[in-house]
């Protein structure tokens, strides 16, 4: 009967799936009417365990459950659907003289109830209503089941900011679209490029990956394209180049940046067509690639510089993916100290269990200039190096100069002050004819001099610092040395 009616009416072919659990024709006849034209698939039961049938076999988004059904309470509907672990809502629907049995639904996880009679429109209002909410759920159980991963296959911590790298790696993944992976060295940019590859539907096929800073220039154009023999010097063979071993897979050119120029304009048309040469061979090749680059400079500074190709900056720069330096992880730091401890310790056959507080709180406060390479280069140091069976602050091998001190902070308004109080305020500045003129005019002084005395004075309030200086001021510590080496090369 009920399957029939429902047939019967026009359904939509997409949208939620609706169950409606209703022992009397006519008013499931009315429902259904009720909910005619609404975004939604609509199926019928008319008894309990037709309905229990339906929940196992199709799981709808919503049931819209009559509690006083032939042969059970609709209550033992819902409480079969919850034993069994089905993940969907329930309104009931009741007559005036069982309230009690809608507020038990309610405490039983109903989202709503309906009490008969009711009118079309209470029906299409709760009913969007309970899907609006279902959705919303759904959603937040997605997020929190994302924010409280711990890695995502190679990847390892749980910071919000490497949450959001894994969203972004599962969302390219399965697409041909080119990722470019920014970041300073030692983020991990290669376990990203192979995490993309991974949870690709190239997952079978190779991953090859080149350093375009590791291989000499002259070299770079047969390691990618490969060569044939006589093509130089030393080439006394056929040589298959990345091009060819990645073929159906993924091609990670790692420092992208550092490719010279003419190789620059090969590779965007090998992009472009899928198409090369070997180097010294006449013959056009053919390869299926998917491309993912990295590197540690700012790929649009070098367009600007002229380093870079527009078109292939354009070409390549689809998808950026950055990967955060290891400072701004928070406690990612210790996740991936207590990994490294485990991994070095079997390897080295050493009895270590993990880190004491004090070697913990000292890796949290340390700059990590070299990032998770760097840890790993301390951790393995101190695993090595000492029997165990914790790692303690001791053990650790820091530069101070790199402690993130708090101090640094409280120190900026400091510096900024004194500026302010060396340099004159804009409207005082007026033009001048010569340098012996602007002395005499208030103690204006050169520009470059200001310069020499604000950086010597944030030195010294630093405690002779150069990089904390440097933070406080907003500039590299390279810029401060390259500056005082100005300045000595003036004297001298």
């Amino acid at each position: 009967m009920s399957r029939s009616l429902a047939a019967s009416l026009p359904q939509s072919d997409t949208g939620p799936l609706v169950l409606l659990v209703e022992d009397s024709p006519p008013l499931a006849a009315l429902y259904q009417t009720h909910l005619k034209g609404e975004n939604l698939r609509l199926v019928c039961a008319d008894t309990g365990t037709e309905a229990l049938a339906l929940l196992e076999r199709d799981l709808p988004n919503l049931v819209l459950l009559d509690l006083d059904l032939p042969d059970m309470n609709g209550l033992e509907i819902m409480r079969a659907a919850r034993h069994q672990g089905l993940s969907t809502s329930f309104v009931v629907i009741t007559a005036n003289g069982s309230i009690q049995n809608a507020v038990e639904a309610m405490q039983a996880g109903a989202v709503d109830f309906l009490v008969k009679p009711f009118t079309k429109d209470r029906l299409k209002v709760t009913v969007a209503n309970a899907l609006e909410k279902l959705r919303l759920t759904r959603i937040v159980e997605t997020y929190r089941e994302e924010s409280e991963r711990n890695g995502l296959d190679r990847m390892i911590g749980a910071s919000p900011v490497m949450q959001g790298v894994y969203r972004i790696v599962e969302s390219a993944a399965p697409s041909r679209a080119t990722v470019f992976v920014l970041g300073e060295s030692g983020t991990g940019k290669e376990l990203c490029a192979e995490a993309i590859h991974r949870l690709s539907p190239r997952a079978a096929k190779p991953f090859v990956a080149i350093n375009c800073a590791a291989i000499p220039r002259e070299l770079m154009e047969s390691e990618i394209f490969g060569h044939v023999a006589g093509a130089f010097t030393g080439a006394t063979k056929d040589r298959e180049g990345a091009a060819a071993r990645a073929n159906g897979g993924t091609l990670f050119l790692d420092e992208i940046c550092e490719m010279e120029t003419d190789l620059q304009s090969k590779l965007l048309r090998f992009i472009q067509t899928q198409t090369y040469q070997r180097v010294g061979g006449q013959r056009l090749e053919r390869a299926d690639i998917r491309f993912v680059c990295a590197t540690n400079r700012d790929p649009l500074a070098e367009v600007q510089a002229g380093r870079f190709r527009e078109d292939l900056y354009y070409r390549l720069h689809v998808i950026p993916v950055e990967m955060p330096p290891l400072r701004e992880r928070g406690e990612d730091i210790v996740t991936l100290a207590r990994q490294f401890v485990t991994r070095f310790a079997a390897e080295d056959q050493k009895h270590f269990t993990g880190l004491d507080e004090g070697a913990e709180r000292r890796l949290s406060e340390y700059g990590w200039p070299g990032n998770v390479r760097e840890l790993q280069n301390v951790i393995r140091h101190a695993v090595v190096l000492n029997p165990g069976p914790v790692v303690t602050e001791s053990m650790l091998t820091l530069a101070t100069r790199f402690e993130r001190v708090p101090q640094v902070v409280s120190m900026v308004p400091q510096v900024v002050s004194m500026v302010q109080t060396i340099l004159p305020a804009p409207e005082v500045v007026q033009p001048v004819a010569a340098p012996a003129q602007m002395m005499e005019m208030g103690g204006i002084k050169p520009l470059a001099l200001v310069e020499q005395e604000t950086i010597n004075r944030a030195i010294e309030l630093c405690g002779g610092d150069v990089p904390r200086a440097a933070v406080a001021l907003g500039i590299s510590a390279s810029t401060i040395y390259r500056k005082k080496q100005s300045w000595a090369s003036v004297k001298a």
